[in-house]
Formats: C-alpha cells, sequence, structure tokens
C-alpha cells in the first residue's frame, strides 16, 4: 500500500503563523495543476505497482480550486488510484470556501474526507491568526458538509495564542465538541523563522504564552476531549474511536508514499525525495520533461532516529521486537538503556515488549524521544 500527497500551495492571503510553501499569486493556478499532472506521469513508477491506499491534497488551500482545475486533476488521478481500493482521500479546505455550492460540487470527486482548517472558535484570535473566516462562518460550514452528506470532518485547531487564556482555550474546546466531528487535530503555536508572527515577536509587538500556561492547555485538551469520547491516538491528534485519519497515520508508520507539487516530499522507505520550493522552479523542470528533486539518502541511524520519533509519537507505541529484527540487538540495548531513567520517573512504560509514553511523559515528549535517539 501507498499514499500520495499533492501540494496545492496557493491562499488568497498569508495567515501569520505559516511556515508552508504558498503562494497569493492565482494567475499560475491553471498550468500548476498541468505541471502537477505531468510530474504524476512522469513519476508514476515511483509507486511500484503498489495500490494506492490513502490520497491527501494539503496546502496552502486546496479548496480554492475551481471545479474545472479540480477535475482535470482527479481526472489524471483517476489513471493511476483504483478509489474503490482506496480508502481515504482528503481535501484541506478553509471554512470561507466551504459553500453549499462548493460542497455539492465537491459530489463529483472522490473526496470522502474534510480537513477544515478552523483554528479557534474566538472571532480576536481570528482575527490576530489572519484568518479570513469568523467563528460563525466556521460552525456554518461544518454544518453546510454534514447537511450535504460529508460527516468525516476533521478539525484543526491552535493553541497557546499570545494572551490566550486556558478559559478562553476551555471555550474553543467546548464549542468543538458540539459539533460532533470525528476528529480534532490540536496544535501547539510554533513562532516560525520567517512568518510574520516570528517577525512580531523579534519587534516586541506580541510576547509568547508562558510554557506552563501552554502546558496547561494541553492538559486541559486532553481532558475535554478524553471526556467526550475522543481517543488520543497521537501527541496532537484525537479522533472518535476507529475514526483515525489514515493518511497521516501512515506517515508515523513508515508507510512510503509519494508527493507532488512544489515543495512537497515523497519517501520511499530508503531515502526521501524534495521537490523545489518555487513555482517557477518546479514548473519550468516539468516543462523540460523532468522534476527537479534533491534527494537524501536515508542512514540506519536517521531510520532508527526515526523510527523512535513516529513510534513514540503515537497510541500504538514502539515495537521493541521490530526496533531489534529492523535495527539490531546494540541499538535495541542502547534504547532500553537511555529508556531507563525516563521509565523509572514513570515518563515511559513497556507492556508486552512495546514501549509508549505515559500522560506524564506527553508533555516533555520532545525530550523524552530525543534522550533515545542514537548519536555518534
Amino acid at each position: 500500500m501507498a499514499g500520495l500527497y499533492i501540494h496545492i500551495p496557493f491562499c488568497a492571503s498569508r495567515c501569520v503563523y505559516c511556515d508552508f510553501f504558498s503562494s497569493t499569486d492565482f494567475s499560475f493556478k491553471r498550468g500548476y495543476i498541468d505541471a502537477v499532472c505531468r510530474e504524476l506521469e512522469l513519476r508514476i513508477h515511483e509507486l511500484r505497482d503498489e495500490p494506492v491506499f490513502t490520497v491527501y491534497l494539503g496546502g496552502g488551500t486546496p479548496s480554492s480550486l475551481s471545479p474545472s482545475e479540480r477535475g482535470r486533476l482527479f481526472r489524471t488521478l483517476s489513471t493511476v488510484v483504483d478509489w474503490s481500493v482506496c480508502k481515504e482521500v482528503t481535501l484541506e479546505v478553509n471554512p470561507d470556501d466551504v459553500t453549499p455550492l462548493f460542497i455539492s460540487q465537491l459530489k463529483d470527486t472522490p473526496v470522502n474526507r474534510l480537513s477544515m482548517g478552523i483554528q479557534s472558535f474566538d472571532d480576536s484570535d481570528l482575527v490576530f491568526l489572519r484568518r479570513r473566516h469568523t467563528a460563525h462562518a466556521a460552525m456554518e460550514a461544518v454544518d453546510n458538509c454534514l447537511c450535504a452528506g460529508y460527516e468525516n470532518i476533521s478539525i484543526d485547531l491552535i493553541y497557546g495564542l499570545p494572551g490566550q487564556t486556558v478559559e478562553r482555550w476551555t471555550n474553543n474546546l467546548r464549542q468543538a465538541v458540539t459539533l460532533n466531528v470525528p476528529h480534532i487535530s490540536a496544535y501547539n503555536l510554533i513562532y516560525e523563522e520567517g512568518t510574520a508572527l516570528w517577525r512580531m515577536r523579534e519587534k516586541g509587538l506580541v510576547k509568547e504564552c508562558e510554557e506552563e500556561e501552554s502546558l496547561q492547555m494541553f492538559e486541559t485538551l486532553i481532558d475535554v476531549l478524553g471526556f467526550s469520547g475522543y481517543e488520543h491516538y497521537e501527541i496532537s491528534n484525537f479522533a472518535r474511536s476507529g475514526r483515525y485519519a489514515l493518511h497521516n497515520t501512515s506517515y508515523w508508520k513508515g508507510v512510503p508514499y509519494l508527493g507532488l507539487g512544489a515543495a512537497a516530499h515523497s519517501y520511499d522507505g530508503k531515502s526521501r525525495r524534495i521537490n523545489p520550493s518555487s513555482l517557477s522552479e518546479y514548473m519550468e523542470a516539468l516543462q523540460t520533461g523532468h522534476v527537479a528533486y534533491m534527494e537524501e539518502k536515508e542512514t540506519v541511524d536517521s531510520l532508527y532516529n526515526e523510527y523512535i520519533l513516529t513510534s513514540l509519537r503515537t497510541c500504538w507505541g514502539l515495537d521493541l521486537k521490530k526496533l531489534e529484527d529492523d535495527f539490531g540487538a546494540e541499538r535495541m540495548r542502547y534504547c532500553l538503556e537511555q529508556a531507563l531513567a525516563h521509565i523509572r520517573a514513570g515518563r515511559l512504560v513497556v507492556t508486552d515488549n512495546i514501549m509508549r509514553i505515559t500522560r506524564k511523559g506527553l508533555f516533555t515528549s520532545d525530550d523524552v524521544m530525543s534522550d533515545l535517539f542514537w548519536v555518534d
């Protein structure tokens, strides 16, 4: 099985926190979709005749595509993807795009899951983040989806905003729960270098949320969603029973995937390929019949460290037998030796040869996982 990711980099405006590759110049859209279709034709061999299990259209703002642009893309995908076998086809959407007309037009595509970037149900937060929708519009967008039969919805939220309190965050979560969507992702705000948010902090225009308050918000997130029936299956992801995000889960489980589009990444189990983060470079290369990606070969050390990182993020944990089978007894012993202090402190637990991070360990998970990394 394999995954297929398509990056759609176009946005009407940039949010203050976003460091994903994007462009506000919509004049490139049609030519860009042609380039993505051409890239698929050139790289189809990389799927190695494996059935495509998941497709994910991310961005950027994939919901900004016109019906004709979506149609062009899905017609090309249909030459590669058997939709009867493909379990999940996700489209990232902005709430302000999700009108009844948009949903009715989407019915003509294989999309069966929507990932909606709501970020907050507080209008003052949305203004600060430079989101184009209001809290009311976000709730209306979810309702539009449900009324049209699209119930497989994930919503994204952000916490740890400047000036945000635990009480305001709790109200956000309570509002999210009332929507009864099957999946919720929630991320702590990060000040990525080069973003508008990062520049605002450097100029003293905003102050980061205190670490202790962010940790309280994370605890509140776990408590409120857990009480409401959501399983905490990955550090930032919560789902109703059995409603995990299949595409993202494949990343955490090391399933190969092909990434199409500018700045997209691909992984075949042995190497990573990274497309250029430039519309002109990406499109011009495809006009000459090739893809200008960079390739990074994985080493045993990097694969071991990645297995530590991805497996411990999830409720399934780290399989010590698999670790030994894949990386040898020496690394397995090293992992256990490094983990011992965290096991004694209650941050890690080993049951039936599976190592997992405990709730206590979640609050310092980056430190816990990095301590298990192999360092020459």
